[in-house]
Parts: structure tokens; C-alpha cells; sequence
């Protein structure tokens, strides 16, 4: 598969700080790629600067193989989905769409096929002669997106799309968003810091914190298979149990944490003696009786959530462990009760970083 979009050593400063920091990215052609992180990482200042929205301090940004750094956005072969959605008040939905083709001086005729091409690829057949304030905010976001793609343009940028909506219309959108993708088949680049959004919609995804790429892979990868401390940490809900390597034997690490003793399966960096952390998503971790038990602690409380409970155990240093259960299962400590954890044998995952 063709490379759409790459960065090498992307750095991008505001005076002392560093919104950027050498950041590396390969996107894939007609992939849809999320850029997820905290507020203030850098992921929406890399999407800008892939859109020629702003100019690297140093390294490059190449699309389809040429090197775009210095050339304005109406000179890329990307369009832009802003987080608002910045649409014309006075312009009717068609005239909105069609904007981009009128400056681009195309006859009447052909913007009007191919806005009303796009209006029905976006599901806004029939509003072409409404206003913004007559839509909804998912429909008023359509209209942005149509507005885009109508250009023809084959690298899609969107800028925390759905960031303005409720929490439903989200998860609606979230599934339109990939259908709409699938269907036009060219590249989405996608910022989000949310990262149920993110999982819903991506092929791959790059973790963006401190202006660095911390970690990428599939939606399933992050999840499961967080490599970096930080990855475990934003994605899911993972426990997090620092510690101290005390022993490297036979691809096998034990860690001593703050609620005993955890062996699980080492990595290349690892060494006797280093500084370390333990992850273990807290949908693996179960209370248990004491022959199976890998750690031991004191029972906080639970928390109800509706579909699940989380139980909250807390350990001899302080810290705390969670296992998250489906609700009505299993009984529930008293508060104070000594309780045992188990996890599956590959489970824990050990982070030096």
C-alpha cells in the first residue's frame, strides 16, 4: 500500500516551547489514522502542520512522496475539518458545500452536480436549501465534512470533529465517521483525545504527548498491548503498580510493588535492580481466594456503574488496584476486609519507561 502521508523529524517551536519534537509518522493511503493524546501534546499542532497550516521550525512533511513543508494549505491535496463547525449563516447547506467550487471557478452546473453528489453521500439529501441554524449539530457537522470532500481532495484532516457534540450524538458520529471513510476511501487523519472515539473509528493509532510520538499500532494493540508506560496509563483502565526489578531469569521479571512480589514475562530493557512498572487492565484483575492470589490487600469499596463495578482494594505501600466486574457477580467485601487478586498468567505487562 502507498504512503499518503509522512513526517520526519518534525519539530515545531513557540519560542522556548517545544510544541513538537521530532516526530516521526508513516499514514498509510486510505487509512484511517487517529492522533490521540492529552489536551496541550502536540497532536492537533502536528495535523496543522500537515495541513500547511503551520510551518515546521525544522523537518519535513511529504505527501505522496513530495516534500510539502514550505507550501501553503490550497496547495496540498488535503481538506480540513475544523472543531467548529464554521459554516456560512447566511449561505443555504448547498451553498456552503459548494464554496470551495465557486472559488474555484467551476461551472454552475458541475458544483451543482457535485454537491448534490455530496449531500446524498453525506446523508443530507433534501436539506440542500435549509440554513445552518435549521440543523442539528451532527447535521451542521455533516455539512462541514461535505464541504471538504467535495474538493476532491484524496487526505482528509479532522480536527476534534465531534468534540462539540453530546456524548450520544458522539458515538452516532463516531460510526458515520468510518462508514463515510470506508465509503470515500481516501486517507482520514483524525485528532482526538477521546479515546472511546478513537478506538471506534481507527485503523491505527498514534499516542501524542509532550510534542513526541509515544507509541502507535492498531486500536487493539494500544489496548491490550500497551509497550510504553504512558499508553498504559491514557488508554483503558489499567492499574499501575511502580516497583523494582529484583530478579531477570529465563524470559521471566519479578517486580517487587508495594502489594508483593509479581513475576510476568520481561522485556529486552529490563535488568536487576531498574526502576519499573506493572500494568494490568482492571477488567482482568478478579478477587480471589488465597491459593491463587498474586497480590493481597485491604478492601476499599465499589463503585456501581451500571453495566460493570469496580472494586477498589488498596495495598501495603498505599497505592491502589482495581478490578472491574460485571454487575451482580460475585460478592462484595466489607470495607477493611482483607481480599486476594489474581490475573491471567499474560496479564501483567512490564514497563521500564
Amino acid at each position: 500500500m502507498s504512503i499518503a502521508v509522512e513526517t520526519r523529524a518534525l519539530t515545531k517551536h513557540y519560542g522556548s516551547v517545544r510544541a513538537l519534537d521530532g516526530v516521526d509518522v508513516t499514514i498509510r493511503a486510505g487509512e484511517y489514522f487517529v492522533l490521540l493524546g492529552p489536551s496541550g501534546g502536540g497532536k492537533t499542532t502536528l495535523l496543522r502542520t500537515i495541513g500547511g497550516f503551520h510551518r515546521p521550525t525544522s523537518g519535513q512533511v511529504l505527501l505522496h512522496g513530495t516534500d510539502v513543508s514550505d507550501q501553503p494549505p490550497d496547495k496540498r491535496p488535503t481538506g480540513m475539518v475544523f472543531q467548529a463547525y464554521a459554516l456560512f449563516p447566511h449561505m443555504t447547506v448547498a451553498q456552503n458545500v459548494g464554496y470551495g467550487l465557486r472559488l474555484a471557478k467551476l461551472p454552475s452546473d458541475q458544483i451543482a452536480d457535485k454537491v448534490a453528489t455530496m449531500l446524498e453521500t453525506v446523508g443530507l439529501d433534501g436539506l440542500g436549501n435549509r440554513k445552518p441554524h435549521e440543523l442539528s449539530g451532527g447535521q451542521q457537522q455533516r455539512v462541514q465534512l461535505a464541504r471538504a470532500l467535495v474538493l476532491d481532495r484524496d487526505i482528509l484532516l479532522l480536527d476534534e470533529p465531534l468534540a462539540a457534540l453530546d456524548a450520544q450524538l458522539r458515538k452516532d458520529m463516531c460510526l458515520e465517521l468510518k462508514h463515510l471513510q470506508e465509503k470515500v476511501g481516501i486517507t482520514f487523519i483524525h485528532v482526538t483525545h477521546n479515546q472511546e472515539e478513537a478506538m471506534t473509528v481507527a485503523d491505527r493509532i498514534a499516542l501524542i504527548a509532550d510534542g513526541k510520538l509515544v507509541e502507535q499500532g492498531s486500536a487493539r494493540e494500544v489496548y491490550e498491548a500497551p509497550n510504553r508506560r504512558f499508553t498504559a496509563s491514557f488508554v483503558g483502565e489499567n492499574n499501575l503498580l511502580d516497583g523494582r526489578i529484583t530478579s531477570v531469569s529465563g524470559g521471566i521479571a519479578t517486580v517487587e510493588t508495594g502489594g508483593g512480589a509479581i513475576s510476568l514475562p520481561s522485556i529486552d530493557t529490563a535488568s536487576q535492580g531498574a526502576k519499573a512498572a506493572v500494568s494490568i487492565r482492571s477488567e482482568l484483575v478478579a478477587l480471589s481466594t488465597a491459593e491463587d492470589a498474586q497480590i493481597s490487600g485491604t478492601y476499599v469499596e465499589s463503585v456501581y456503574l451500571g453495566l460493570t463495578t469496580s472494586h477498589r482494594v488498596a495495598l501495603a505501600d498505599g497505592s491502589q488496584i482495581t478490578a472491574r466486574v460485571v454487575s451482580g457477580t460475585g460478592a462484595t467485601p466489607e470495607p477493611g476486609a482483607p481480599v486476594h487478586l489474581s490475573w491471567p498468567a499474560d496479564a501483567a505487562r512490564l514497563h521500564i519507561d
